[in-house]
């Protein structure tokens, strides 16, 4: 087997002298512990994600896809990330071409490229990937080199990015994209590029853009989808038996330490409990869960290969886990011995869950998101926390000994008035009170409030979103009233929100946008230090798109969207009952342990596969 640096078509003799002259030079050495070897020859896959190996390399569902592909006969995945701004300076100034971080071969040599798209605002990192492998940013000016696909989360609304991809596969990816890896492999050579794309787009899951087209009513609203093929068409998102696949079985351990540096282990996918403003909890659904045996199973393997000292038991509400006992029972015993933390990174925000957490770990900091500070908007939301449960889950992680409880809110929701706004620092201080009556010492509060951004797929999906002046109100409200010592006060950037609200619920009007906002420079645009609003108001602008009409204005009851072609589970009937709901104020109770609403997920509205009941 040959090594990554003496491999044929290697760049390591031009990208070595480069390490010296950049930060973090492991970030591009690649040979990692566990990391794939990759044979000369076979048919090469390369996976990138849109950010920088820190954080790329931290990604559950990169390693997973890595594995399963390097899993297929004669079948290479390598990765790639972001190159930090200095070393793509020094591959600019060099001319070397982005190189996979397991062979260092140019990107734009393999066969398939697939792109992760975990966000909005690593849109334009997406670009700036095609462009360095030597690309064509636009998918309609290849004629050759690689077939580049999207998947991941953003897929929910692929259509801003529509221009720039061959394919996007949606849902999850574990078994389409392995078929789609297949197919091309068996077509390499016998077929053209095109015909290729043609014929991977048939399989359920894939999704082809250029197979749709839209048209347009004169206010700008979408008239129509309509399939080219001549009949009316829609696609479904792909679901896999977790028990089918536990992956990754071996872990890759970075060299640098990575954002979430710890063995991530999936207990289950999907959540029922309907918060209204939550995409990943509409589109993952229906809830399916890992068996207890084989999620102890894989913990303690990968921590034999590994040498994590930490392990997080990943989920969208990690304590709704109906083995959620037993199994942090069995491990406790096995990370006692190894010396190993267990956390559980998504808890509700009620006793059980701080039973259990406290129970794996008495230190630290404990996370809560009510999201809102009265009950009223809280039923608005479908997320029923009463305060006497707040005080509750507060009072005992004190007592458990945690020094720090960090809170999440959100500012700018549907129904929202300055009543609401004003009651988080009165929350923050009734719970601090509380717990003072207790005969505690109240802890570090660290209050995180991000703005409110209406998602695809989910009941808000018909709201305006809040303006900037409006949440600049709400936010200077709320750093008067919390300038308090104990209490940290920090909030995401509203110009970023608006951003990501823009390419949200944008349409494919919006590749010229991005398009023309990365060749203004625009790169990184999660991270504040790169991100310049001032760049997407001259490139909405320059290309006549109106912020207005996509951030700040209700959508009509029956206004078609630029994703009601795509099928991620709930059916657009229910979460416009749903949004009506909202308006209302009325709750919607959880199906796994009520009744079921039909929304869709489920095929032909059952849900007999779904685990229902009490706790175990």
């Amino acid at each position: 087997m040959a090594s990554s640096r003496s491999m044929a078509g290697s760049l390591w003799d031009q990208i070595e002298p480069l390490l010296l002259r950049v930060e973090r030079p492991s970030r591009y050495l690649g040979c990692e512990w566990n990391a794939p070897k990759v044979k000369e020859g076979d048919f090469r896959v390369v996976v990138a994600y849109p950010d920088i190996y820190e954080v790329g390399v931290s990604n559950l569902g990169l390693a997973i896809i890595q594995e399963v592909v390097n899993l297929l006969d004669g079948v290479s995945c390598e990765r790639v990330f972001s190159p930090s701004t200095d070393m793509e300076e020094e591959l600019r100034k060099e001319k070397i071409p982005l190189f996979s971080l397991e062979s260092h071969r140019p990107v734009g040599s393999c066969d398939i490229f697939g792109i992760s798209i975990p966000h909005e605002l690593t849109y334009t990192n997406i670009l700036n990937l095609i462009y360095l492998a030597n690309l064509p940013v636009r998918a309609s000016e290849r004629e050759d080199g690689p077939i580049i696909v999207g998947g991941g989360y953003g897929t929910v609304n692929p259509e801003p990015l529509a221009d720039f991809f061959d394919l996007f596969v949606l849902g999850e990816a574990e078994e389409s994209f392995a078929e789609l890896v297949e197919l091309v492999k068996a077509l390499k050579g016998k077929k053209g590029r095109q015909e290729i794309i043609e014929e991977a787009s048939k399989i359920p899951g894939i999704y082809r853009p250029i197979d749709f087209e839209f048209s347009y009513l004169e206010d700008g609203r979408i008239a129509a989808v309509r399939f080219r093929g001549g009949e009316n068409a829609s696609l479904k998102k792909r679901l896999v038996d977790l028990d089918k696949h536990l992956r990754p079985s071996r872990p890759i351990v970075p060299f640098c330490e990575a954002v979430h540096d710890r063995l991530n282990v999936e207990i289950f996918r999907g959540c029922t409990r309907g918060c209204r403003f939550c995409q990943a909890g509409m589109v993952y659904r229906p809830v399916r869960e890992r068996s207890a045996h084989l999620v102890e199973r894989m913990i303690q393997e990968a921590l034999q290969i590994t040498g994590y000292d930490e392990v997080s038991l990943c989920s969208l509400s990690s304590t709704d886990y109906t083995e959620i006992k037993r199994v942090v029972s069995d491990l406790k015993n096995i990370c006692k011995r190894m010396q190993v933390n267990i956390t559980l990174p998504s808890l509700r925000m009620d006793g059980f869950s701080v039973e259990i957490a406290s129970g794996l770990n008495a230190a630290g900091s404990i996370t809560f998101a009510p999201e809102a500070a009265t009950e009223r908007l809280r039923r608005v939301l479908n997320k029923p926390i009463g305060e006497a449960e707040m005080i509750e889950a507060v009072v005992k992680a004190v007592r458990h000994g945690k020094r720090r409880i960090k809170l999440y809110f959100m500012i700018g929701l549907p129904t929202e008035t300055d009543k609401d706004v004003s009651e988080i620092p009165k929350l923050i201080f009734r719970l601090r009170d509380a717990i003072r009556a207790e005969g505690l010492a109240p802890p570090a509060f660290n209050i995180s409030v991000s703005s409110f951004v209406p998602k695809a797929h989910t009941p808000f999906q018909w709201c305006a979103q809040e303006t900037l002046a409006s949440l600049e109100g709400k936010q200077r409200m709320l750093r008067s009233a919390l300038q308090v010592r104990g209490v940290n006060l920090s909030w995401h950037d509203r110009y970023m929100s608006t951003v990501e609200g823009l390419l949200s619920r944008g349409d494919r009007r919006l590749g010229r946008v991005i398009e023309t906002a990365w060749r203004k420079g625009a790169k990184f645009d999660s991270w504040s230090e790169h991100f310049r609003f001032s760049v997407w108001e001259e490139s909405c602008l320059e290309n006549g798109v109106d912020i207005e009409f996509y951030l700040h204005r209700e959508r009509d009851p029956d206004e078609i969207f630029p994703w009601d072609h795509l099928h991620f589970g709930p059916s657009k009937d229910f979460l416009f009952r749903e949004y009506r709901r909202a308006l209302s104020s009325e709750l919607t109770v959880d199906c796994r342990f009520g009744d079921c609403y039909g929304c869709g997920a489920c095929e032909n509205n059952k849900k007999s596969h779904l685990l229902k009941g009490e706790r175990i």
